[in-house]
């Protein structure tokens, strides 16, 4: 190990902000760039998500998550030496190896990836990294993994729609789960610990994670606008992508100012009261290439990976989004026959969202209710409805 490889895990893990001492140190000790082959190692270290995988379409399905996500699920996760850990989702190894440092070798970690590929690869990086302990297994993780139940914890690291029967099973009755759950697509971390019948939220995180693959997938659908130019439905709706991408291309049909401005906190709390109170909202994201500007100027949501914002698509095509620069005031901006209309009612929802207190994850709960169990949701929360859980989602 090179002066200089100690010298970027240092600054890795200087970077991003944990509770737990435990997954500082993990980030200090886990070689990043050995489960990150062919990348140059000071881009390994940086706190940044790496594709490493897409599909024919290009559309990315496997990555090395960002290192500050991470730590924050990690964090939210509790772990301790000796706790049996099931990962949901191998990724590149990493996580599983993390997971693997703080619970010891008197602990046991098992990783499962619905991909043989991701699997395999995951497997040799661990290895290669000195964790060659940690169980890598091609199954659906929505199954699980029976062999090595019961687990002290249950770590998603793809987006999820549901707590599935088999997760609940496999449990100790004191563990936390925690998982990116889509909540009207919008990803939140969620540590979930039982509660009498049911399974309350213990903390809250934004987050983004690519989706599970299967057919635990979820709901949400994703279009292709263009190369790289993505829109998120929260269910799914006949839309034309044809005519939204030509919406776009055209001038917008109506600007319209809101009481909102930039600031990634912001988006998390104005994305899901949108997808709550508007069947229509969506997400729109580009794929950033260097040198190359985005096809929607002022797009405020930004990373080296993509440009992003949200907004209202109807199923005639037109779209209204908010845009602007990050620091200043943002516009919903309405494209296509009926932008302005869609404008408008986009610009109410923010001004709705400014009145209530421009409420974010900050006093969130997310309660799952198995349908398995006598325990109901107060008819007062917002209901989640998915086939296993009912998720009961409210401000306290």
């Amino acid at each position: 190990m090179t002066a200089d490889l100690v010298r970027l895990r240092e600054q890795l893990a200087a970077q991003v902000t944990v509770a737990d001492p435990a997954v500082g140190a993990a980030l200090r000790s886990v070689p990043r760039h050995l489960f990150l082959p062919g990348i140059p190692p000071e881009n390994a270290y940086r706190d940044e998500a790496i594709v490493t995988k897409r599909d024919a379409s290009g559309t990315p399905v496997s990555s090395s998550s960002q290192p500050a996500i991470m730590a924050i699920m990690l964090d939210q996760l509790a772990l301790a030496p000796g706790h049996r850990v099931l990962e949901v989702g191998a990724g590149t190894g990493y996580n599983a190896a993390l997971i693997r440092e703080i619970v010891g070798p008197q602990g046991q970690v098992t990783s499962v990836d619905i991909d043989p590929e991701v699997a395999a690869a995951a497997t040799e990086h661990l290895a290669a990294a000195g964790y060659p302990d940690v169980t890598v297994a091609a199954v659906d993780g929505a199954e699980g993994f029976a062999g090595h139940a019961p687990y002290d914890r249950l770590i998603a690291t793809v987006g999820v729609s549901d707590l599935t029967p088999s997760w609940l099973s496999q449990v100790t009755a004191d563990a936390l789960i925690v998982v990116p759950l889509d909540v009207h697509g919008v990803q939140l971390s969620v540590a979930f610990g039982r509660s009498g019948g049911h399974w309350a939220s213990r903390s809250i995180s934004p987050c983004g994670f690519m989706r599970m693959r299967g057919p635990n997938a979820g709901s949400a659908a994703v279009l292709t606008l263009a190369p790289g130019l993505r829109l998120q439905l929260r269910e799914p709706r006949e839309v034309d992508p044809a005519a939204v991408a030509a919406a776009l291309a055209a001038p917008p049909a109506a600007a319209e100012p809101t009481s909102a401005s930039g600031g990634p906190r912001l988006y998390w709390g104005l994305n899901l009261w949108l997808a709550v109170r508007d069947p229509r909202s969506c997400g729109l994201a580009e794929e950033r290439v260097p040198g190359q500007q985005p096809r929607l100027a002022g797009m405020p949501l930004s990373s080296h990976l993509f440009h992003a914002t949200y907004g209202i698509v109807s199923d005639a095509g037109g779209i209204a989004l908010l845009l602007g620069k990050e620091d200043s005031e943002l516009v919903a901006t309405g494209f296509g026959p009926d932008g302005a209309a869609l404008a408008t009612d986009l610009a109410a929802q923010v001004w709705a969202w400014a009145a209530a207190g421009r409420p974010e994850t900050a006093g969130l709960h997310v309660d799952a209710y198995p349908r398995s169990q006598a325990d109901q949701p107060p008819a007062a929360h917002m209901l989640v409805e998915r086939p296993h859980t009912r998720f009961a989602v409210y401000h306290a």
